[in-house]
């Protein structure tokens, strides 16, 4: 079985015990999201928000009760970072962005009870935390990177292989959720992805060129190592920590009451 096949295996699963679950819900909520993305990584260690990017997605809500619910949701963005802002090697001048493509399933936890449409129980401070795929495709100055094996994956070096541009994550946050008529909610939130990928930059390992023999006119040779000074071997990336992308801001959903939940709902919160 490929890597592809049991990824997607693992996530046709995933998404039918996420469905069973939601079979219990008490109401669907669907909408929108708008707000920002970034990235922490070998150009962007620690520096959170920095480099933000709009991002935009689709989601989905069961509410199984008051306190309880799971998400579906899908996500786009674009990351970007570059060596010259951050403290770690800032004269390597490499520079990447990428887009980001999320789809993420979560249980979420209300610290209060709340749902949608009620008049006592219509905020609530939450938590989530799930697991995700995600896809990627870096890019330098309009070059696309993973191609060219900037690390010496297309030539072997070292035992090197090219890097998949598509991973699982772990996505896992907080925020506070909002009704604001009897059927429109809204939540402000945070979320940050724990990737299992060093890749999300083009970044990890080392050199593997002689900088002095670099042809400029090559894009594989120069976007490998573009001061053209480093030897082979020389450190180019942090490969014992990988990468996050993170995203944050607001949904509106729309909520679509469930057969047999609205009864027992209005009498109790109206």
């Amino acid at each position: 079985m490929s890597e592809y096949t049991g990824m997607k295996f693992s996530f046709i699963l995933l998404f039918s015990v996420f469905f069973v679950y939601a079979g219990s819900a008490q109401d669907l909520e669907v909408g929108i999201f708008g707000g920002g993305c970034y990235y922490l990584g070998d150009v962007n260690p620690s520096g959170h928000f920095k480099g933000t990017r709009l991002a935009y997605g689709v989601l989905a809500r069961y509410n199984i009760d008051s306190r309880w619910a799971v998400k579906l949701s899908g996500t786009r963005g674009t990351v970007t970072g570059n060596s010259a802002n951050t403290w770690f090697l800032p004269d390597r001048n490499l520079q990447f962005e990428s887009p980001v493509t999320d789809i993420s399933a979560v249980a979420e936890f209300n610290f209060l009870p709340y749902f949608t449409g009620s008049k006592r129980n219509f905020i609530s401070p939450y938590v989530f935390a799930g697991i995700g795929m995600f896809f990627f495709k870096p890019a330098s100055i309009g070059v696309e990177l993973q191609p060219l094996g900037t690390e010496g994956q297309q030539v072997g070096y070292d035992g090197r292989k090219p890097y998949s541009l598509i991973g699982f994550n772990i996505p896992f946050g907080l925020g506070v959720k909002a009704g604001i008529t009897r059927k429109i909610g809204m939540t402000l939130f945070w979320e940050m992805h724990k990737t299992f990928s060093d890749y999300l930059d083009d970044i990890s390992t080392t050199y593997y060129l002689d900088g002095a023999v670099i042809d400029p006119n090559d894009p594989g040779q120069y976007l490998s190592d573009p001061t053209m000074s480093y030897q082979p071997g020389m450190q180019r990336g942090n490969s014992r920590n990988q990468d996050w992308y993170s995203f944050y801001g607001i949904t509106i959903t729309y909520k679509f009451a469930l057969d047999g939940s609205k009864r027992c709902k209005d009498a109790y919160n109206f």
